[in-house]
């Protein structure tokens, strides 16, 4: 009895298995029946693919025109500006990022190629050039995502940041970020981020440091006030208005008080002149 129940039981599990590889082999055949009546053409408008390249012609892609091998001067136009990015969507922006990057690459491999050569690399400026539309690139894209996150949030979105002063005792922005060891058991960081100075030798550089931009900019400001007393020196009726705003950091009424020889002018002073001396 026992061991007709076993090829009874049995036999139901083989037409289980039966039925579902039925079921299989059907699915298949209704997927192998739809493939082929799909539009290929909606397909292929939500997928992009590049042309296929050989290995040759990718390698090449890291190498200027070969028409301009050899030449002195290249003609070359100017960077991206700010106010041509700010009109672009970002898909655009994000099109562009990518052929600044291989045109970076493409350049800084000629630059080192023609070092190599001992040969003057021609317009090394285009670097720059490069260098500068990728910055107004980030610059763009951070101003929409600050507009975007404050507008959704009411916060700026950007990582936070104060301002403290380094080993030497200069000011430096330092942006906050996550850890996975904390603060006070991070060696490491605390080695690399010094957020303090002290010493003798930090407190005279900073001296120094303060001293030098004290001379700079009062050596400014007699210069400016020097070419103040000349304007008013070769113009008697001048537009004072146009002086304030070309020289915001002169005092034009201690100019004028002080007498200055520079700004008196070729002329006989009267006891009325002398007398305001």
């Amino acid at each position: 009895m026992a061991a007709l129940t076993k090829v009874i039981y049995a036999s139901k599990t083989i037409n289980n298995v039966v039925k579902l590889l039925t079921n299989l082999s059907i699915k298949n055949e209704m997927v192998s029946i739809t493939i082929p009546a799909c539009n290929m053409m909606s397909f292929n408008s939500f997928v992009h693919t590049t042309s296929k390249r050989n290995d040759t012609q990718n390698l090449m892609q890291f190498f200027d025109d070969e028409a301009n091998w050899g030449k002195r001067k290249v003609q070359v136009g100017r960077s991206w500006k700010l106010d041509e990015l700010r009109i672009k969507s970002n898909e655009d922006l994000h099109k562009l990022w990518y052929i600044l990057v291989k045109e970076k690459n493409m350049l800084i491999t000629m630059e080192e190629l023609y070092k190599k050569k001992y040969l003057p690399f021609p317009n090394e400026e285009r670097i720059d050039k490069v260098e500068i539309s990728m910055e107004n690139i980030e610059t763009v894209v951070r101003e929409r995502n600050k507009a975007y996150h404050l507008l959704e949030t009411g916060t700026s979105g950007e990582r936070p940041a104060y301002v403290t002063k380094n080993a030497i005792g200069l000011p430096f922005v330092y942006r906050l970020r996550q850890h996975v060891i904390p603060k006070f058991m991070n060696t490491k960081w605390k080695k690399e981020h010094v957020h303090a100075h002290s010493g003798y030798a930090v407190r005279k550089f900073l001296r120094l440091y303060h001293e030098k931009f004290h001379n700079e900019r009062r050596k400014l400001r007699n210069r400016q006030e020097n070419q103040v007393a000349l304007i008013l020196r070769t113009f008697p009726n001048p537009d004072m208005e146009a002086i304030k705003a070309k020289y915001p950091g002169v005092d034009i009424a201690r100019v004028v008080r002080n007498r200055n020889k520079k700004c008196r002018g070729h002329f006989i002073p009267t006891w009325w002149d002398i007398y305001n001396q």
